[in-house]
C-alpha cells in the first residue's frame, strides 16, 4: 500500500507540473486562491504530538494571511453505525495520529482505522469486538486515541542501530484488552500477549467489580515501557471500589512490568496519609485521562484522580496519597521518582484531568526542564520535572473546615504563587451575573440559597442552615479539563481552554434511591440563572496565554460569542461573552503551530440556542480572533495537523451518537487531485 500511495503521489505531482506550465500562460484571476508553497513533511506521531503533550507542530504553512481560505479537504465517516453495539454508540472523540505517512483513528466501539491522510479514504480496518464484552462504566465504549512506537526489534540492539526497527501501534480497548497492531498489516503483532493481545482484567480488579472499570484515553510507551490508566466509576455507592493502580507492560512482548499502586499499600510510603488503614479498601484514585513522558530522563508524569468517594471522605481520613497528585515514575521499573499532591483530602472531585506539558523555560536566567500541570481547580501548577521542586513557591494556605459529621477536611490547601488563575477560583457576591437589573436581582436571589466562598469551600449537608448546597468554583468539569492546555516550545507560552462553570455540591444520608454503605450520598441540585444563563459574570469560556518564563499571563480572551441571541440580553450590546461548552465535554482543546493557536468547541444551545461546534485560530502574541468555523455540529476531541506531500490538514472529530460521527479535515485550496485512487484492505 505505502508504494501505492507513492505512485499515486507522483502521477498527480506529473499532472499538477502539467497543469502550472499551462495555467502560467493565462492571465491571472483576481478571486482566484493560490496554491499553498509547499512545506516539509510534518507528522503527529503521539495524542498530544509528542511524548511531551505540547499539542505543537512546526507546520506554518497555514498562517494569518491564509487561513480564511480553509476549505474542507475530505470527511471520514466512524464505521460504528454499521457495527452497532450494545447500549447504543457515543460520539467520536479521537484525535488520530499520523505515522510513517498513514493516518490511524479509532472509534468509539474501539474499532481501528487506517487513513489516507490526502483522501480520507480507508485503508484497513481492525475490529477488536470489544463491544461483545461486558459494558464499560461511564456511558460504555468510547475512546480518545491511541500511541505509537518506533524501535529495534531486538531490545538488546546497539542504541542508533535502527535496521531492525519495527513500529506499532498500542491502545487499549474499553473493556481492558492491550492490542499492539502491526501498521504494515493491519493485524495484531502475534509476538506481543497472546496473539497481539493483552487481557489486562485480572490486572485491574476482582471479576465482579471489573464492570466499574473501562479505558478511554490511550497509553503512553515511555522507556518500551506501554504504561496503562482506567476509568473507575466514581458514581459509586459504596466504600470499597476498584483501585486506579497503574500497570506498566513490555512493549515487544506485553509481559507485565509493574504495578504502580495510586493508594499505596502495607508497608509502603504514603499508607499512613490513609487513616485507621482505609488504604486497604479505598478505591478510584485513577489515571483516567492522559499521561506524559520525558524521552531523555525515561521519566513518566500521571496525574491522578479524587479517591472513593468524590465529596464525602469521612471513610478515608487523611490526606490520601497519591490522589489528586501528579506522580514521577521510572518508566522502566514502575518506582517513584517524585510526587506533588495538588488537593489534600479531596471533597470537589478536583481531579487532574489532563496531561502535564513537558517544556523547558527560562525563569531569573536558569534553565529549567519544566511540567507544567493544569487543573480543573483553575491553576497551573508548575514544577521542575527532574526533581519535583516548584519553580515558584506553593504556599500551603489554611482554607474552611468542613461542618458534615464524620468529615474531616484539609486545614491547608497548595495554592501556587505564580501564576495566576486562569478562572474564577472560589465564588462570592461580586462574581455574580448582573448584565441587567432584573437579571442580577434574579441571580442575588437564587444564589442566597445556597452556600458561597472562596475555593476549597466543603459541601454541607443539605438544608444546612437553610442552604441547598455549597457552590464550588470551578465546578468538578472545571476550569481546565481533558482538553488540557498546548505549549509553544519556542516561546514558553502555554495555552489553556477553560470554562467558568459552577457545580453545586451537598451531601444526605443514604434514603430512597440513594442506597449504598456511605454515612453521606452526594447529590447536586440545580442550579442556573434567568433562562438557564450562567449565574457568574462572562466570560463563561475563555483562553489563557501564559508566560511560563515569567509566571505572568500574557493574555486573556473569551472563546466564541456566546449566548448574545438570549431573550434576557435582548437589546444589549455586549462584547463576546464565551460560548457556553457542551455539558460533559472539555471546554476546549488547544493545538499551537508555528504561526497560530487553533482551539476547538462544542457548543450547548441555552433558551433556544443551536448545539454546535467551532474552529478557530487566534493570534498567539495577542489572542486576537483571526478565523472562526461553524462545524455544523459539536466538537467532540483535540484537533490535530500535519504535512503530507507538502500539503498541510487540520483534522477535527466531530458529531453527536446518533447521527454524525466523523473526521473532517481542513486545508488551503490546491490545484492537486484531492480524491479518488485510494486502494483498501
Amino acid at each position: 500500500m505505502t508504494r501505492m500511495r507513492t505512485v499515486r503521489t507522483l502521477v498527480y505531482c506529473c499532472i499538477a507540473a502539467v497543469w502550472m506550465v499551462a495555467l502560467a500562460a493565462l492571465p491571472a484571476i483576481a478571486q482566484e486562491p493560490a496554491a499553498p508553497t509547499a512545506a516539509v513533511d510534518q507528522e503527529w506521531r503521539h495524542y498530544g504530538s509528542d511524548r511531551q503533550s505540547s499539542k505543537y507542530s512546526p507546520a506554518d504553512q497555514i498562517d494569518e494571511n491564509n487561513v480564511a481560505e480553509l476549505e474542507v479537504a475530505w470527511r471520514w465517516q466512524s464505521p460504528d453505525g454499521a457495527v452497532g453495539g450494545r447500549g447504543g454508540v457515543s460520539p467520536l472523540k479521537v484525535t488520530p495520529i499520523l505515522v510513517d505517512g498513514v493516518l490511524y483513528a479509532i472509534s468509539a466501539l474501539n474499532l481501528l482505522s487506517a487513513i489516507n491522510p490526502i483522501t480520507g479514504e480507508e485503508l484497513w480496518r481492525y475490529d477488536p469486538k470489544a463491544y461483545e464484552g461486558t459494558r464499560p462504566t461511564h456511558g460504555g465504549l468510547n475512546h480518545r486515541g491511541l500511541e505509537s512506537w518506533t524501535g529495534p526489534r531486538d531490545p538488546e540492539a546497539v542504541p542508533g542501530d535502527e535496521t531492525e526497527a519495527v513500529t506499532r501501534l498500542v491502545y487499549g480497548t474499553g473493556t481492558q484488552q492491550l492490542i499492539s497492531i502491526d501498521p504494515r498489516t493491519g493485524k495484531p503483532d502475534p509476538a506481543f500477549g497472546e496473539g497481539g493481545v493483552v487481557d489486562m482484567r485480572p490486572d485491574v480488579a476482582e471479576e465482579k467489580d471489573v464492570r466499574h472499570t473501562g479505558l478511554n484515553s490511550p497509553p503512553i510507551v515511555c522507556a518500551d515501557t506501554i504504561i496503562v490508566g482506567m476509568v473507575v466509576n466514581d458514581f459509586g455507592t459504596t466504600q470499597k471500589m476498584p483501585v486506579g493502580h497503574v500497570r506498566g507492560y513490555d512493549v515487544r512482548t506485553g509481559e507485565k512490568r509493574w504495578t504502580f499502586h495510586s493508594i499505596p499499600q502495607g508497608n509502603e510510603l504514603g499508607t499512613e496519609t490513609w487513616e485507621e488503614e482505609s488504604w486497604r479498601y479505598s478505591g478510584n484514585t485513577n489515571v483516567w485521562s492522559l499521561m506524559s513522558c520525558d524521552n531523555e530522563t525515561g521519566i513518566a508524569y500521571l496525574p491522578f484522580g479524587t479517591p472513593t468517594n468524590d465529596h464525602y471522605g469521612g471513610h478515608r481520613l487523611g490526606n490520601n496519597l497519591y490522589a489528586e497528585s501528579l506522580v514521577a515514575v521510572d518508566a522502566a521499573t514502575g518506582k517513584r521518582v517524585w510526587h506533588f499532591q495538588g488537593v489534600h483530602h479531596g471533597l470537589w472531585d478536583y481531579d487532574f484531568p489532563c496531561a502535564p506539558n513537558l517544556i523547558d523555560v527560562t525563569v531569573d536566567g536558569e534553565l529549567i526542564p519544566a511540567v507544567a500541570q493544569v487543573s480543573k481547580q483553575g491553576y497551573t501548577y508548575v514544577l521542575n520535572r527532574v526533581t519535583g521542586k516548584p519553580v515558584w513557591p506553593i504556599e500551603e494556605r489554611k482554607v474552611a473546615p468542613s461542618t458534615v459529621p464524620g468529615e474531616r477536611a484539609s486545614e491547608t490547601q497548595p495554592i501556587p504563587s505564580k501564576p495566576p488563575p486562569f478562572d474564577l477560583v472560589g465564588i462570592g457576591k461580586d462574581d455574580l451575573l448582573d448584565l441587567t437589573p432584573e437579571i442580577k436581582e434574579a441571580v442575588v436571589e437564587t444564589a442566597s440559597k445556597y452556600k458561597m466562598g472562596p475555593l476549597f469551600t466543603p459541601p454541607i449537608v443539605g438544608g444546612e442552615d437553610g442552604k441547598y448546597a455549597t457552590i464550588i468554583s470551578p465546578g468538578l468539569a472545571g476550569g481546565a479539563n481533558w482538553g488540557g492546555a498546548a505549549v509553544d516550545p519556542e516561546s514558553g507560552v502555554l495555552f489553556v481552554p477553560s470554562q467558568t462553570r459552577v457545580m453545586t455540591v451537598s451531601v444526605a444520608p443514604p434514603s430512597g434511591r440513594l442506597r449504598g454503605d456511605l454515612d453521606f450520598m452526594r447529590q447536586h441540585p440545580p442550579l442556573s440563572g434567568p433562562g438557564g444563563l450562567p449565574i457568574t459574570k462572562p466570560p463563561w469560556s475563555r483562553i489563557t496565554a501564559i508566560d511560563l518564563n515569567k509566571g505572568e499571563i500574557l493574555w486573556q480572551v473569551a472563546h466564541g460569542e456566546g449566548p448574545k441571541h438570549h431573550p434576557a440580553l435582548e437589546g444589549l450590546e455586549l462584547e463576546a461573552l464565551g460560548s457556553w461548552p457542551l455539558a460533559g465535554l472539555a471546554p476546549g482543546w488547544p493545538m499551537a503551530t508555528k504561526t497560530l493557536l487553533f482551539a476547538a468547541q462544542g457548543v450547548q444551545g441555552i433558551a433556544g440556542g443551536e448545539t454546535t461546534g467551532y474552529l478557530r485560530a487566534y493570534d498567539k502574541a495577542s489572542g486576537d480572533l483571526v478565523w472562526e468555523k461553524d462545524l455544523g455540529h459539536p466538537a467532540r476531541g483535540a484537533p490535530m495537523t500535519y504535512v503530507v506531500d507538502g500539503q498541510q490538514f487540520i483534522v477535527v472529530a466531530i458529531g453527536d451518537a446518533s447521527k454524525v460521527r466523523e473526521l473532517v479535515a481542513f486545508a488551503l485550496p490546491t490545484s492537486a487531485p484531492q480524491a479518488g485512487g485510494a486502494e483498501t484492505g
